[in-house]
């Protein structure tokens, strides 16, 4: 790992943010990025960038580096995740204040402003998500409920609908409308205080992608931290920019690979080995409900496929010990 330092002139205005960046493989989608902050310091925001490559094969890391008005950045030479390499900037913050920001999450104006005047208003909201759009406008699901076995069993058959267990609506089907305390928001627009961080931390390493921000959330809201939705700010997000670029990353089986250990190291760390062979059942038994779904309709093809999430998810949770260690 290679860390280089500038620094930048001091800047007039009086609120100053810390924001972390970590490109893999995003070189472009940074020009887009430069836009969004610049139009948040034209706002009277002084931001101090702190950014990671990880390993990028795409000129990513040059590209942040020289494009971007870094006060730190480090050069990964393998990618350790999205976790972890915001993990490897903590040391760095000095604002009140620290956003987590994606390469391919685009800030409307007046978004920083909005999200820094809810949480002065709210001494107790730890963590801050807003609106998240489609770059057609179209709403992404913003604010969302923490997951359970239980939970994901009934949304992924779609009997949440007729067994309504609390947190077992979908997270697109919560009220996008309202300014509301929630379980947790999604990590591409992250905005959290720094007593937080330095209650707490930041994000558990095991997590290499998926889930941290879930359980930092759970971690702020254990600790008496409040996590909150505010819809009158946007953020245009992209997705999984980073990984169509990379061909072991975008095949589907790949990310349901990376996305099953971390559910699996989730339920093993808040709901304990019981809570993980609850999961495996839960698993098993949800593909059975589908199969048998697909051969009602004829399609037994698409039937002989659904076990593959049992496959996995049982495969994996011998691999990583039943949820206690991660494999990455």
């Amino acid at each position: 790992m290679i860390e280089a330092q500038t620094n930048r002139p001091a800047s007039a205005a009086t609120r100053v943010v810390d924001v972390l960046l970590v490109s893999f493989n995003s070189a472009h989608l940074i020009d887009e990025l430069r836009k969004t902050l610049d139009q948040a310091e034209r706002e009277g925001f002084t931001l101090r960038v702190l950014a990671v490559d990880n390993a990028s094969s795409d000129g990513s890391g040059e590209k942040m580096r020289t494009g971007l008005p870094c006060e730190v950045f480090i050069q990964n030479t393998q990618n350790v995740g999205f976790g972890r390499a915001n993990n490897q900037l903590l040391e760095h913050v000095r604002s009140d204040y620290v956003l987590l920001l994606n390469t391919d999450a685009f800030m409307a104006p007046g978004t920083l402003g909005k999200s820094l005047a809810y949480m002065d208003a709210h001494p107790r909201c730890g963590i801050l998500g807003v609106r998240l759009t489609h770059a057609d406008g179209t709403l992404q699901p913003s604010r969302r409920s923490f997951p359970t076995p239980l939970t994901a069993f009934l949304r992924r058959t779609g009997l949440q609908r007729l067994l309504p267990v609390r947190g077992a609506r979908l997270d697109s089907e919560e009220d996008h409308d309202q300014e509301a305390e929630c379980d947790w928001v999604t990590g591409c627009y992250y905005l959290v205080r720094r007593a937080v961080l330095d209650e707490i931390g930041l994000f558990d390493p095991r997590f290499f992608l998926y889930c941290e921000e879930v359980d930092h959330c759970r971690r702020a809201r254990d600790a008496g931290w409040s996590v909150a939705y505010l819809p009158s700010a946007t953020v245009v997000h992209l997705g999984g920019e980073s990984a169509k670029s990379v061909s072991a990353l975008s095949q589907e089986r790949q990310i349901s690979v990376i996305q099953t250990e971390s559910e699996l190291l989730y339920t093993r760390k808040h709901f304990g080995l019981a809570g993980v062979w609850a999961h495996l059942a839960l698993v098993l038994l949800g593909d059975g409900i589908l199969a048998a779904k697909d051969l009602l309709k004829g399609r037994a093809a698409s039937a002989r496929k659904q076990f593959q999430c049992s496959r996995v998810t049982f495969q994996l949770a011998r691999t990583t010990s039943f949820g206690s260690q991660p494999t990455r």
